[in-house]
């Protein structure tokens, strides 16, 4: 997998934090560098987490399925590009609410599609320390900015934020498919 590849995956997959990040700044009356900090390390430490547990999953099963992991990789980013489209026609709700518990739990939801994409990675045979480092640095950066954004802008871009990170996983499992199909 190419840097570039890698680059627009984890911009893929930071959408659904960017969008909630957004969500946050709109929800409260003053940003501070607080909320700023606590939605960049939140969505940051979890995104990058995720893809290494799905990767350590994914390499006790990939053995198995080498002669068709490009298609496995495939239909996980398709469904997660599907999935990310599907879930920006929903209405965001609006929390101010900043509690580790809260954040924790948010982190989480955002976060499960990379850990489906860990497991691809596993098949795709990445470098883990490299892939996951930037998908954290990242998402931290992209929901530091979405808070500021979310409070100066407002909600119309934060859909349009996870509809483009899906069409872009998509076609990277259409790419990869292609690859390994045609010319792997």
């Amino acid at each position: 997998m190419s840097v570039l590849e890698l680059l627009v995956i984890a911009i893929g997959l930071s959408m659904d934090a960017f969008s909630v990040s957004v969500c946050k700044g709109l929800s409260v009356e003053k940003v501070q560098t607080k909320h700023v900090l606590l939605c960049g390390l939140f969505f940051g430490i979890f995104q990058a987490v995720m893809p290494a547990i799905g990767y350590f999953i994914g390499s006790a099963f990939a053995n198995y399925v080498e002669k068709f992991d490009h298609w496995v990789a495939f239909v996980l980013l398709l469904y997660i590009g599907i999935n990310m489209i599907k879930e920006a026609k929903q209405e965001e709700k609006m929390d101010a609410d900043f509690s580790l518990k809260t954040m924790t739990l948010m982190a989480i939801a955002t976060s499960i599609d990379a850990l489906t994409i860990g497991v691809s990675f596993a098949f795709l045979k990445v470098n883990l320390l490299i892939s996951v480092l930037a998908i954290g640095l990242i998402t931290f950066t992209l929901s530091c900015i979405g808070v500021v954004l979310g409070h100066k802008i407002g909600s119309k871009f934060s859909s349009r934020a996870e509809i483009l990170g899906g069409a872009v996983l998509i076609i990277l499992g259409i790419k990869i498919l292609i690859e390994h199909t045609f010319f792997g």
